[in-house]
């Protein structure tokens, strides 16, 4: 049956707490004492069968007694226990259950098993399970707070705009904890635990459809539905919410196929960094830098752009700003020169250019902080201003001028991000903060935070439609003349939609175990548009010469089997050889191609003609949490060296494949770096685009596909594919 959404869950009026104590300290006393003490307006029912009241309220037996409608119910039961107070729940029609109760998948294959059926339990009844194993959930609006957290003893969380969703118990309880601590107002808090019916990714569309949260911190250890978390993305990116989401395991590389550079390259962590990017989603490395973001993001402006400000007392700290905003690849734009004039005028030995050093002189003449910051917010067009005014902007004789030139800032510019970097109290802070202005102790943080707020702001920004798509078949541009477009006994590329593909191989496909060599995978791979280098098979050495004589030399050579994938590795690619030399050439290439590997199929030699350009890597691959995803990077014999690849989700359009390739470092050579000419970035976009086009209707069957390299010409001259490699799944 459909699953009904979390509203129970989180907004409940009614509360059984099953296994409620009568010690306020024992995780089934404390959230009984946490919603007394917070107001919840809601019915509550402690469910002992051994006491009439627990801490001063009516208790019942056994939950089949209690009366009424139960949104939720707290289990906190030992786990012997835990699958029948479950199956009574279901029975009773409560609406979700928030189970506290561990050893389960996390335990034994005993524990792993009891789980399967708890989420059995609550698939068939329709009532939604949080945990096992978690620390529960709160929100603080309502005084709703369902967890057994110790940090509650510490802070009360205050109803607020950020919401943290976690994995984790214990981390997600000390990410609430530390928010508190910097004054962020966590109005739902939730920890999934086990997961065995409510996942993070489902929090996370709740979440994003509540008009009082606008920021979504969320961490998780690991995803299984990769599409449901890709559309809770989507659902709180179409909702304007600012996400920030730490996942640990970068060091866990994904299964491999060894055979396959793109496989090689595509650890798990690879694969969900750039999914997060592909759907405007900020990822965060630290608690800090969460924490850092989600407080900067709380007060509701984001820059429109990546040129920043900096105003400072101190030369060395705006030095040290400017170098962390070139790090994370801000634009510390200088003042407009006019400007800088004036202001050297106000204070002759200042700084006026970006960094704005106002100095010390400042001390004496208050008011011009005010004529500073309006200088750089009116002139400088800065999408963000950062101010580093340390403890003096704490001091009474300061404070005041600093404060009314905020002020004035806010209401002329109330939607563009002003951050403090200052040593104060919290006293001192919260003026700071009542303006909207975040405020950061470490100047480095605060421009990090900066960067934060730019990302959410670049992935909230819709696609322009200028760019946003040519991803039909590829243009013609992508097709230099000599260029092999398609082969007949292939098919094409669908003109609706990708296909669903039982097989890549052609009919008649002579290939032993249904495998493609590199000249038919080319032909595939182009009808889908991927251009390719025109080619010639040489069965033995006299049509080799006779190839290299009319395509006209120098040309490339290299074996063709299905049976070696990388070529260079084998020693049997050869490259510049005139037409006098093509017959011996091939017949060396051959007695290699033997000695690398006795048992391989040799089906003669490849000739082509020599291609110059910057070489890059496509590839596309399975992934066994996102599905396909298609990859572009630094090609040749060095991807795998120098691991310069960026990936996506797969099918993309022509607009998000040029975004791909702007976010690799070998972008600036396909740019024109050192005086070469500027590369067919378009005509490298369109192959992109359609090579994941040819991973997701290929989904099923294709394992990885390897086109390396992709040859980029110079522009207006397209691109070619020189070397193709396609594994399907059940040959990997």
């Amino acid at each position: 049956m459909p699953q009904p959404g979390l509203d129970a869950l989180f907004n409940p009026r009614s509360v059984a707490i099953i296994g409620a104590t009568e010690d306020p300290t024992r995780i089934g006393g404390r959230p009984l004492r946490y919603l007394k003490e917070s107001g919840f307006e809601g019915r509550i029912w402690p469910v002992n069968p051994r006491r009439a009241r627990v801490q001063g309220i009516e208790a019942r037996p056994d939950v089949t007694q209690v009366p009424g409608a139960i949104d939720v119910a707290i289990v906190a039961v030992p786990a012997s226990g835990t699958l029948e107070t479950i199956e009574a729940c279901a029975e009773r029609g409560v609406g979700a259950a928030v189970v506290f109760t561990s050893g389960f998948a996390e335990t034994d294959a005993d524990g792993a098993a009891r789980q399967r059926r708890m989420g059995e339990i609550a698939r068939a009844s329709g009532m939604r399970i949080l945990g096992p194993n978690c620390l529960g959930v709160y929100n603080a609006a309502i005084g709703f707070f369902a967890t057994f957290t110790t940090t509650l003893d510490i802070y009360r969380p205050r109803p607020g705009p950020v919401a943290i969703v976690s994995q984790s118990g214990a981390y997600g309880s000390h990410l609430g904890l530390l928010a508190r601590r910097r004054r962020i107002d966590v109005g739902l808090w939730v920890t999934t635990g086990n997961e065995c019916d409510v996942t993070v990714s489902e929090c996370i569309a709740w979440m994003a459809a509540r008009s009082e949260i606008d920021v979504v911190a969320a961490y998780a250890e690991g995803v299984r539905d990769g599409d449901a978390l890709l559309a809770s993305l989507d659902a709180a990116r179409a909702g304007g919410k600012s996400v920030f989401f730490t996942k640990t395991g970068r060091s866990k590389v994904g299964a491999e196929a060894a055979r396959s550079h793109t496989a090689a390259l595509a650890g798990a962590d690879v694969v969900f960094d750039a999914v997060l990017v592909q759907h405007g989603i900020v990822r965060t490395d630290t608690t800090e830098e969460m924490l850092d973001a989600a407080y900067a993001a709380s007060f509701g402006a984001l820059p429109s752009g990546r040129r920043v400000g900096f105003m400072t007392i101190s030369g060395g700290a705006g030095v040290m700003m400017a170098d962390e905003a070139a790090t994370q690849g801000l634009d510390v734009a200088p003042m407009p020169e006019a400007a800088q004039k004036r202001l050297k005028e106000k204070i002759s030995f200042c700084t006026p250019r970006n960094p704005v050093d106002v100095t010390a002189q400042v001390f004496n003449a208050p008011h011009l902080v005010g004529e500073f910051l309006d200088a750089m917010l009116d002139e400088g067009d800065y999408a963000a201003v950062v101010i580093f005014f340390t403890y003096v902007a704490s001091v009474e004789f300061m404070a005041k001028p600093t404060l009314d030139a905020l002020a004035r800032a806010r209401e002329r510019f109330p939607h563009r991000p002003i951050l403090m970097s200052m040593v104060g109290s919290d006293e001192a802070v919260a003026p700071y903060e009542a303006l909207s202005v975040p405020v950061f102790e470490d100047p480095v943080r605060a421009v990090r935070a900066v960067s934060a707020l730019v990302r959410v702001a670049e992935g909230l920004a819709p696609v322009s439609g200028a760019d946003a798509d040519r991803d039909g078949n590829a243009d013609a541009a992508a097709y230099p003349r000599g260029a092999r477009r398609s082969g007949a006994r292939f098919g094409t590329e669908p003109t609706e939609g990708p296909r669903a593909a039982r097989s890549v191989h052609p009919p008649g496909n002579r290939c032993p175990g249904g495998r493609l060599d590199e000249h038919e995978a080319q032909r595939l791979l182009a009808s889908w548009g991927v251009p390719a280098v025109e080619t010639r098979i040489a069965r033995n050495a006299g049509e080799a010469a006779r190839a290299a004589r009319a395509i006209g030399t120098p040309v490339a050579m290299k074996v063709l089997s299905p049976d070696i994938d990388h070529k260079t590795e084998a020693g049997t690619v050869a490259l510049g050889i005139a037409a006098e030399d093509a017959a011996d050439e091939h017949d060396a290439l051959v007695a290699r191609a033997r000695a690398y590997d006795p048992n391989a199929e040799i089906r003669g030699t490849i000739v082509s003609p020599m291609v110059n350009g910057v070489e890059c890597i496509l590839g596309a691959r399975r992934d066994p949490v996102f599905g396909p995803v298609v990859m572009v990077g630094s090609g040749g014999v060095l991807a795998e060296v120098i691991d310069d690849v960026a990936f996506r989700k797969a099918p993309i359009d022509h607009a998000e494949a040029k975004r791909m390739i702007a976010g690799i470092k070998g972008a600036r050579m396909l740019e024109g770096a050192r005086g070469r000419p500027r590369c067919d970035i378009d005509a490298l976009a369109s192959a992109v685009a359609a090579l994941s086009r040819f991973a997701a209707a290929h989904a099923e069957v294709v394992d990885s596909v390897d086109v390396n390299p992709f040859v980029v010409l110079p522009e207006g001259e397209g691109g070619l594919a020189l070397d193709a490699l396609i594994i399907e799944r059940s040959a990997a």
